[in-house]
């Protein structure tokens, strides 16, 4: 099985990330069965447990792909679509003969693989489960360490997510080269965007 999730659909700020990790089951002993024991949606675990879990599922998996599209990507092509694009690019970097593609909740087209789209998969997939876990956790890292380039937005604490706090230093700040343009939300109502 090959499961992909991904990271950011729903942010103001930052890349969207994809990850599909094809899981072997030969390579996991009981060490690391009791580990992917907790894995779980991403977005319902905490920091430190997604941390944790991230090398393990990097040093069991047989394959894992991380694919990050842009916000002026994401601007240009429409968030959907660079959604779909993404995991269907992070499963083919997976895939192998004869495995089964699965996806968190959306239909992946134009694969050469049988895919199946799963409701919920991030909860019932252990696949599904551990791309959710890298695409999270990457994406996180990747926008605290931005947080350093572009000041006063607070990446780092809520990492691109429309909080209180974010909306506030876009209403101080005005936008960073990292938000997304076409992103229709209040938090951007009193700025002249145009992408």
């Amino acid at each position: 099985m090959a499961g992909a999730d991904e990271a950011g659909r729903g942010c103001l700020a930052g890349p969207l990330v994809a990850a599909a990790v094809l899981l072997d089951l030969d390579r996991i002993g009981p060490a690391q069965a009791r580990a992917l024991g907790r894995l779980n949606d991403s977005k319902q675990q905490s920091h430190e447990a997604r941390a944790a879990l991230y090398p393990v599922i990097l040093s069991i998996a047989a394959r894992v792909s991380i694919v990050s599209r842009c916000a002026r990507g994401i601007d240009a092509r429409g968030l959907h679509r660079t959604n779909l694009d993404a995991l269907r690019d992070a499963l083919a970097a997976v895939a192998v003969e004869g495995c089964i593609c699965l996806s968190d909740g959306f239909p992946v087209a134009g694969l050469p693989h049988t895919q199946r789209a799963v409701v919920g998969g991030d909860a019932t997939s252990a696949a599904i489960a551990a791309a959710s876990v890298i695409a999270k956790e990457t994406r996180d890292r990747y926008m605290r360490r931005a947080d350093a380039t572009h000041p006063g937005w607070r990446f780092a604490q809520h990492v691109g997510y429309s909080t209180p706090e974010h909306r506030e230093a876009i209403e101080r700040l005005g936008v960073s080269p990292l938000h997304r343009l076409s992103f229709q939300s209040t938090a951007y109502q009193q700025l002249s965007l145009h992408p």
